[in-house]
């Protein structure tokens, strides 16, 4: 009797086992939830390539370097001005663009007392600016040379400062003004004050 009591508690024992093990196994882990990754920073787009393109707008001349009264006697006028760009943009990949353009503008701007009209106008120009999401913002500068209809032609400098946006990657649009003075055609009168603001559209390649 004793033997088979014995007998029976080792296999009651053996029976319960493996549920005495199962229920002191280590719990399951807690499944690790993952932070989302952030979203990438947005892209700007690359300036760099050449641009070519066309610009219209307004130009107002005027005379400096004499006392009022003789500036406002050989003060110029006021007209239209466009013309044909030209130029090439780096983009040093910080936020900044730099580059360099020639501009060739047409106009009919007459120079009062001088009986004479300003009829076009030559720029070799260097730009500097800071992009603002597919925006530049810029300062420019450079050489000017400027010609009319029966005194000759002079040179002189410009500056001024523009934004130019990216409608697409190979298209875009901006706004430009500029302050030129040009020499006084040889004629002693004073420099002309060339005051131009302008929109341009250019293809990018």
């Amino acid at each position: 009797m004793l033997k088979t009591t014995t007998a029976l508690a080792t296999v009651a024992a053996f029976l319960a086992a493996p549920a005495f093990a199962q229920k002191m196994e280590a719990p399951a882990p807690e499944p690790v939830v993952q932070a989302p990754a952030p979203a990438p920073a947005p892209m700007t787009p690359n300036w760099t390539g050449f641009y070519a393109g066309g610009q219209l707008g307004y130009a107002n001349v005027g005379l400096s370097g004499f006392d009022e009264d003789i500036e406002d006697f050989f003060d110029g006028d006021d007209g239209l001005i466009g013309g044909l760009i030209l130029g090439y943009d780096y983009d040093l990949q910080n936020g900044f663009v730099v580059g360099a353009g020639l501009d060739y503008d047409f106009m009919d701007i007459d120079l009062g007392a001088r009986n004479t009209t300003l009829e076009e106008m030559f720029r070799a120009k260097v730009r500097g600016g800071y992009k603002i999401g597919r925006g530049l913002a810029y300062a420019t500068g450079g050489y000017a040379w400027a010609d009319t209809d029966n005194i000759g032609s002079d040179d002189g400098y410009f500056v001024g400062a523009g934004y130019e946006h990216l409608v697409t990657d190979n298209f875009s649009l901006g706004l430009e003004g500029l302050y030129h003075e040009i020499d006084d055609f040889g004629t002693g009168v004073g420099d002309d004050d060339i005051w131009t603001i302008q929109t341009r559209a250019a293809f990018r390649f």
